[in-house]
């Protein structure tokens, strides 16, 4: 099966489900049921698909026509058309990139905002400040794509890093990308407090989860304690004179989340709900795609954080992915240009559901 036949059936049977979708939220009695948000959610996630499709049919008759008037008799059309040609040529090409990632994505919660939870591993203060490296890498990239990068959770060190944050991160396809960062971070370098000028090496481990609202995973509040308590750690004065933090345990699981960063209670609960819900959603998510672990083990990106998936170097200035096998510039990775590794990952992730489409 080539991709032409792969694009053309996956749309064709989008397209069937879309009108299925548009008949039955169009139903006088479809708000009333149960399912009506969840069939709102994919009715959009539809469109997020198809609307590049359309754009995409329109583009290549253009194309077509193009070639057309470029063999014709007409020198001046000729000419004017082979000058549209390469451009064309290019956006076609482009959205056919687009598209065929979207009608193989197998998660249906790209389109959500992200949770990244990120913690110190191995080499205490040292291990925390990467954390803190990776929260500045994160923020960064999360502004040059004018996404909203929000520190929800933090556990301060001693040294000014985080043993444990969480980011929150909203935009146009914050999951989708951000996604390929769960797993195994690793840093080589002299610390501060190196006197001998030795390279440690320290990591940090990241999870990244689809933020979700009651309608994709709704908590049972007879299930959950819920304390209020002081605000404490480095930097923590400004809310400190009042329980403002927030600590919710799971009590089947055994889950436990505390938010601090607001001085409103009543905010902090609503961020420890969230988080909560996010992580026992995730143990929903890792349960389904254990049903398909070995299509995914063959994949870029499964989300295993045990999975070391960079190393920072330091001395040597090059940021390595070990699922690319590739190495980028740590300077540019510092400043949040990540766009490239993400290309790049994308790109093996297409290559890798293609394959598993056509098996040899």
């Amino acid at each position: 099966m080539n991709l032409t036949e792969i694009l053309s059936s996956r749309v064709d049977e989008l397209l069937a489900r879309r009108q299925e979708l548009e008949t039955e939220v169009a139903s006088p009695a479809a708000p009333k049921r149960a399912n009506f948000p969840q069939k709102l959610q994919e009715l959009g996630a539809l469109q997020k698909t198809l609307e590049p499709w359309e754009r995409y049919l329109s583009l290549a008759s253009e194309l077509e026509e193009n070639k057309i008037f470029a063999s014709g008799e007409d020198e001046d059309m000729a000419e004017l058309a082979l000058e549209e040609i390469p451009a064309l040529e290019a956006e076609v090409a482009k959205l056919e990139e687009e598209i065929l990632d979207r009608v193989l994505e197998d998660d249906d919660d790209v389109d959500k905002p992200a949770l990244l939870e990120i913690r110190a591993g191995i080499g205490g203060d040292e291990a925390a400040l990467f954390v803190a490296d990776l929260v500045r890498i994160y923020q960064r990239f999360a502004d040059s794509r004018r996404w909203k990068a929000e520190l929800v959770e933090s556990s301060e060190s001693d040294m000014g890093g985080y043993k444990e944050a969480v980011l929150k991160v909203t935009g146009e396809d914050a999951f989708r990308l951000l996604r390929y960062e769960s797993g195994g971070h690793r840093v080589q370098r002299v610390p501060s407090t190196e006197t001998q000028g030795r390279i440690h090496t320290s990591a940090a481990t990241v999870a990244v989860m689809p933020e979700v609202e009651d309608v994709d995973f709704e908590l049972n509040m007879d299930e959950l304690e819920i304390t209020a308590m002081r605000s404490g750690g480095p930097g923590g004065q400004s809310v400190n004179k009042t329980s403002s933090a927030i600590r919710v345990v799971h009590l089947p699981t055994g889950i436990s989340v505390k938010c601090q960063v607001e001085k409103s209670q009543l905010r902090n609960k609503e961020m420890a709900l969230n988080l909560l819900r996010a992580r026992l959603y995730e143990i929903e998510r890792t349960e389904k795609e254990a049903a398909r672990s070995e299509q995914r083990r063959s994949q870029v990106g499964s989300g295993d954080r045990s999975q070391r998936i960079r190393t920072y170097n330091w001395p040597q200035n090059r940021v390595t992915d070990h699922r690319l096998g590739s190495n980028f510039s740590l300077e540019k990775v510092l400043e949040g240009h990540l766009d490239s590794i993400f290309e790049a990952l994308i790109v093996a992730d297409r290559q890798d559901k293609i394959a598993n489409l056509n098996p040899a």
